[in-house]
């Protein structure tokens, strides 16, 4: 049976109640990664929210095989990054914009989340990035994220300010960086295109959690 599906200005105030009022908004590449999500999910409203998430996990282990294989197929591996990224946030509409948003399906999905990104730093390493880099790129993951759920048993009600390094922008940069090695690999380009774009990952990781670091020292001196 079809259900009925929030406009997209509904599901965007629902996404805001579950963020803590955070305004997606104020943050263009969050507000359009938002968008272009629900566009998609509309159409799929029915399925369970629950099927995305596990969808979204197992293509992100997909990547990492298919990194491991290096050449063309990093190509692959970076289009699989992609396609979970895009599962990972379908679930979350599905679960919002048909009113079957529930706390343990929250907390769930955000588990998923650091999961999928954990195998992300897995396919870059897999590419050929050092082991130390990978490392700290999935680490960079995973501190904004921890940072935000910390600060809230501290009391602070909103998530922080979004930052540089939200999950479209660690999303985008792990597809694109896999795909572009994978475009490159005929002329031995790949890892140097693996190598720059997990360091830059690291940096932009570096600038955004020091964002919202002082966005919520600042919260928690209120």
């Amino acid at each position: 049976m079809q259900r009925a599906v929030l406009s997209r200005e509904e599901y965007l105030a629902a996404w805001s109640r579950w963020h803590g009022g955070t305004d997606p908004a104020a943050h263009r590449l969050v507000g359009g990664w938002l968008t272009a999500v629900y566009t998609v999910a509309r159409p799929v409203a029915g399925f369970s929210p629950l099927v995305a998430t596990a969808g979204g996990l197992l293509v992100a282990a997909a990547a990492v095989g298919a990194a491991l294989g290096g050449g063309a197929w990093l190509a692959a591996a970076g289009i699989l990054v992609g396609l979970s990224g895009l599962l990972d946030s379908v679930d979350g509409v599905l679960a919002l914009a048909t009113g079957r948003a529930s706390r343990r399906g929250f907390v769930l999905d955000s588990a998923v989340d650091r999961l999928t990104e954990a195998a992300y730093a897995a396919a870059l390493w897999g590419a050929g990035a050092p082991g130390w880099l990978a490392a700290a790129f999935g680490g960079l993951c995973w501190l904004p994220e921890y940072l935000r759920a910390r600060a809230g048993q501290a009391g602070v009600a909103g998530t922080g300010a979004l930052s540089v390094w939200e999950r479209p922008t660690r999303v985008i940069l792990t597809g694109c960086t896999l795909g572009g090695a994978g475009v490159l690999a005929g002329v031995g380009a790949a890892p140097v295109v693996v190598l720059a774009g997990t360091g830059v990952g690291v940096l932009v990781g570096v600038v955004g959690v020091t964002q919202l670091g002082v966005s919520l020292r600042r919260a928690l001196a209120d």
